[in-house]
């Protein structure tokens, strides 16, 4: 008799060892490289508007350009992801995006950068859905949300390096070595992501298994041969990964793995209506505005500080140290948020869209010295950066199971339109030559609506789950059901 394994134990029941930690190693590296590109332009942008002659407002959308090519690389390379596996999907985008990045340096007009800038958001539009669920597939339950966390202080991190590389190397080599550095370590990590990144265990069963069936149901013979062979790839590469996830099993040659249970069609047909149902009719809307309002002023500031920092006086070296704090505070909000989320749920995000507003517009009050600009610049993406690492974090806990992908999928994307949004509003107001506490004021109002919003999903998701604590309670179950075995409502 066969040995049988049920792949979401084989994963569940996994200890922390090497596999998780080159897997988290790997994933960090391919978000640094995502987080470097994504704040690369807004670093070269001083010395472009001055060697182009182009005004601040041309940038705007410049800077969207990418934005808009993440809408497209996200059901794009996430198709791919679903198709050809999660690995081949983010080495894909990663080589796209780091070669677009080195084009930018044969740039000589406006025009070229946002084509080139287009081209690099579809590359990085699919790296953090495919790397997001590689991460849960082949992460035990356990402590899934915690090593997915860990996962994406790379992106905050690499959001800072061009700041210290525009500070440390621009004087000396001009503002190409930004996107020559964006080029090459995305290149580079994906090199290495062919040898070391694995897998997702679950997809290799699950295509494995669609292989099978059509190899039953296969008449033609060279038809029968390739799924054949496909089919026999698929099982030898899932059964070599499983036994280095799981050295302290014995895995047969011949073991057969049991995939995880397919979809509930049904569900899913009903997704979007269930999004709003058992007790989520004003927590998804909500929670869309936090998303929305959190990314404008976040891409507002990530594409603009070292500008508006430059022009109020200070050196561009200073002005590119200063902007990059907002990001290291970003990072150590992130990792707090870690921490504080699970006990205090929807209360901490709250404070942080509340802290941020005050925070911002505190920046277009004081002197502009390097001095008083630094420390409110590490408080500002403490507060804003931590708030939007709580969203993404809540989004996942908030649905149930069912329709959890949908809903943090639906998430993300209307949380988009505030990204792009964000670039193009600071243009314009960049344009005006507004007083910086003008200027300042217009990048706080939207942490602002999002603080309200915050506050009354405090007070519902307080009411739907009986507590602070955050939770994946099924559609139609308020606290008087939790953990009483009750059936899901339809």
């Amino acid at each position: 008799m066969s040995q049988i394994v049920q792949i979401d134990r084989l994963v569940d029941e996994q200890r922390i060892g090497w596999f998780n930690v080159n897997l988290l190693i790997w994933s960090f590296l391919a978000m640094f490289a995502d987080g470097y590109d994504i704040g690369a332009l807004s670093f070269a942008q001083p010395a472009l508007e001055r060697l182009w002659h182009v005004p601040k407002e041309a940038f705007g959308p410049a800077s969207s350009a990418s934005l808009f090519g993440i809408l497209l690389g996200a059901p794009l390379l996430g198709f791919i992801g679903d198709r050809y596996g999660r690995k081949t999907a983010i080495i894909l985008g990663s080589v796209v995006y780091g070669v677009t990045s080195i084009a930018v340096v044969a740039t000589h007009n406006i025009d070229q950068v946002i084509g080139l800038r287009f081209i690099t958001g579809i590359g990085l539009g699919g790296l953090m859905p495919n790397t997001i669920a590689l991460n849960s597939e082949l992460a035990p339950k356990r402590l899934r949300a915690t090593l997915i966390t860990l996962m994406f202080v790379g992106i905050t991190l690499g959001s800072s390096a061009p700041g210290l590389i525009a500070y440390g190397l621009m004087p000396r080599y001009g503002w190409r070595v930004l996107f020559v550095i964006g080029g090459v370590v995305p290149l580079a990590v994906a090199v290495g992501l062919v040898w070391a990144l694995p897998e997702s265990v679950k997809f290799l069963a699950l295509r494995a298994e669609r292989y099978r069936r059509l190899l039953d149901a296969a008449v033609a013979p060279q038809r029968l041969e390739r799924l054949g062979r496909v089919a026999r790839g698929c099982e030898r590469q899932l059964l070599a990964t499983a036994r280095k996830m799981r050295r302290d099993l014995v895995l047969a040659q011949d073991v057969q793995f049991m995939p995880p249970p397919a979809a509930d069609s049904a569900a899913d047909a009903a997704g979007m209506r269930r999004l709003f149902s058992g007790g989520l009719a004003w927590i998804t809307p909500l929670l869309w505005l936090c998303f929305c309002t959190a990314l404008m002023s976040n891409y507002f500031l990530n594409s603009f500080l070292p500008l508006i920092f430059r022009d109020s006086g200070m050196p561009a070296g200073k002005a590119a140290l200063a902007a990059t704090l907002y990001h290291v505070g970003g990072t150590v909000g992130g990792l707090l948020m870690s921490v504080l989320l699970d006990r205090f749920g929807f209360v901490v995000i709250a404070l942080l869209f509340a802290a941020a507003a005050p925070a911002i517009w505190a920046l277009g009050l004081v002197p502009t010295t390097f001095v008083a600009l630094a420390p409110l610049a590490g408080a500002s993406g403490f507060a804003v950066l931590g708030a939007q690492f709580g969203n993404n974090a809540a989004a996942g806990l908030l649905y149930p199971t069912a329709v959890r992908s949908k809903g943090v999928g639906w998430a993300l994307g209307v949380g988009r339109f505030g990204a792009v949004v964000g670039p193009l509003v600071g243009a314009v107001l960049l344009g005006m030559s507004l007083p910086l506490r003008q200027l300042f004021l217009a990048a706080a109002a939207p942490m602002l609506a999002g603080a309200i919003a915050a506050a009354v999903l405090v007070r519902l998701c307080y009411a739907r789950l009986g507590g602070l604590r955050l939770g994946d309670v099924p559609v139609g179950m308020g606290p008087e059901l939790r953990g009483a075995g009750a059936p899901i409502p339809d």
